[in-house]
């Protein structure tokens, strides 16, 4: 059975931006954003190493990771465990360069990433914690985040 369900998969391919968290060779955690996160099939995520020489030398020694992805208006996601392949060439490395190139993507892609979800749970965000609907939270948040945009400094929303 796939791990990655529909509304995974949509979520993931509508957002893009991954937080892609690591072990350092000392044990501290390593977190990065992946503007290139994507649903390669139905048991795995994929990001193309554009600017992660941490992140790809953590994995290589160490392949556990988590991916969380959310949509910053809805506040909901998920995270998604397992462990990651770095791959820098073959046919598979080939295909999701391929991938990304259809996507748009210029820069220079050293490695790809291969993660296979082990496992996937919801990440929701306490502002519904007061009973409210998603279209509430989902309406307070797109005005914080259009009043960054023009510019203003909105009061906090909450969480």
């Amino acid at each position: 059975m796939a791990v990655l369900t529909p509304e995974m998969k949509r979520l993931v391919d509508v957002q893009r931006l991954g937080y892609v968290a690591t072990v350092c060779p000392d044990g501290t955690p390593n977190l990065s954003p992946k503007g290139t996160t994507a649903v390669w099939d139905d048991d795995h995520l994929v990001f193309a190493d554009i600017r992660s020489p941490g992140s790809v030398a953590n994995l290589r020694e160490n392949p556990t990771v988590e991916v969380n992805v959310v949509d910053p208006i809805a506040r909901k996601g998920y995270r998604f465990k397992g462990d990651a392949n770095v791959l820098s060439s073959g046919s598979t490395f080939d295909e999701v360069v391929a991938f990304y190139r259809k996507r748009g993507v210029r820069s220079p892609i050293r490695h790809i990433v291969l993660i296979k979800v082990e496992r996937a749970v919801p990440l929701v965000s306490p502002a519904y914690d007061s009973g409210a609907s998603e279209a509430e939270v989902r309406t307070q948040w797109a005005r914080y985040w259009s009043a960054i945009q023009e510019g203003e400094v909105p009061e906090p929303t909450g969480e």
